[in-house]
């Protein structure tokens, strides 16, 4: 027995060597990729009482455990490195994480860190204690960073701050915002306010951005909690001229369409939005998908097809990952 453990813990170790000499390789060329995940309440199992994080807590009523945590990291892992066959992303934004302990574990506890990925985050003012967070690999170099704050004291209204990030990778320079739009909840119409001021915060910073430079790469991803029609997006994407590959419209896939699904409907609020210089510039190819790895899946047994599993049903764990897909765009220079 303990022969089979360390032959296979030999042949991932393996494995790993292999894909990061790979991805030296694809660096080199100009190809890289970048993701975004909502991994669905990533809570350590400390209860810390300046945040709202009681049900993530083995007394909670989630009865939120090690053993628990561990087989959702373990499978935020397994995307990971599964995501883009040899050449795992080397960016990726997170939502939904509660602090850096938890990054940490994501990280030492997966193999990631035999993958040279490295972390950004910063505490937020969300009264739950989620924040976003941005992994990284070498490759890219990250030149400055900092929180983009979105909640108002004077208005009592508190939520998670959005991250920015600029680095450089493959010759290029790049601006990455990663956000996590106010929810839904409450009702979309009421709830749309509040994004349409998250929106305007992130369409200030960009235009200080552009004020630098006029023709900046941006990487505007996040849980927006809006589809690409909603007045909030319409006015980012108008406002700060970007735009993404991927539209509802134009998913043609046998088990997803669209990277959330609720009460049977799917909807694609995970988006990845560049800049339309970028985008439109012919010496850049772009594929930009959902991704619907079949662990990440599940049979929907109450209005057919297929749903994301999911680590909890209400108050039932049924240990899947996360409620969201990953969204991914792999870029390269023709």
């Amino acid at each position: 027995m303990r022969k089979s453990k360390i032959t296979s813990s030999f042949l991932t170790l393996i494995s790993l060597f292999f894909i990061a000499q790979f991805t030296i390789a694809q660096s080199i060329t100009g190809e890289y990729a970048i993701m975004f995940y909502n991994v669905e309440n990533l809570f350590d199992c400390e209860n810390d009482s300046q945040k709202q994080d009681d049900e993530f807590t083995p007394d909670g009523n989630k009865n939120w455990n090690n053993y628990r945590l561990y087989n959702k990291i373990k499978g935020l892992g397994r995307t990971i490195v599964a995501v883009n066959e040899w050449n795992p992303p080397a960016i990726i934004g997170l939502c939904e994480v509660e602090n850096d302990d938890i990054l940490k574990k994501l990280i030492y506890s997966t193999g990631l860190y035999n993958l040279n990925y490295k972390y950004i985050h910063y505490e937020s003012m969300d009264k739950r204690g989620i924040d976003v967070a941005l992994l990284y690999r070498k490759g890219f170099s990250p030149i400055k960073s900092s929180p983009i704050l979105l909640s108002d004291t004077t208005e009592h209204f508190f939520t998670r701050d959005a991250l920015y990030v600029k680095g450089a990778i493959s010759g290029d320079t790049l601006h990455i915002i990663v956000n996590h739009w106010p929810s839904k909840r409450g009702g979309e119409l009421a709830s749309e306010t509040k994004r349409e001021m998250v929106a305007k915060v992130i369409a200030s910073k960009i235009d200080s951005i552009k004020h630098t430079d006029q023709h900046a790469k941006l990487v505007i991803i996040g849980d927006f909690n809006a589809e690409m029609n909603s007045p909030s997006l319409q006015y980012l994407l108008t406002r700060s001229k970007t735009d993404s590959q991927l539209k509802a419209r134009e998913i043609r896939m046998d088990k997803v369409q669209g990277s959330h699904k609720y009460k049977g409907t799917w909807s694609l609020i995970d988006h990845i939005l560049i800049s339309e210089t970028w985008l439109n510039n012919p010496v850049y190819g772009f594929d930009h998908r959902i991704v619907s790895l079949p662990f990440l899946l599940e049979t929907d047994n109450t209005y057919s097809g297929s749903k994301p599993h999911r680590t909890y049903t209400g108050p039932r764990y049924v240990g899947g990952i996360s409620d969201h897909l990953p969204v991914i765009i792999k870029i390269h220079k023709n």
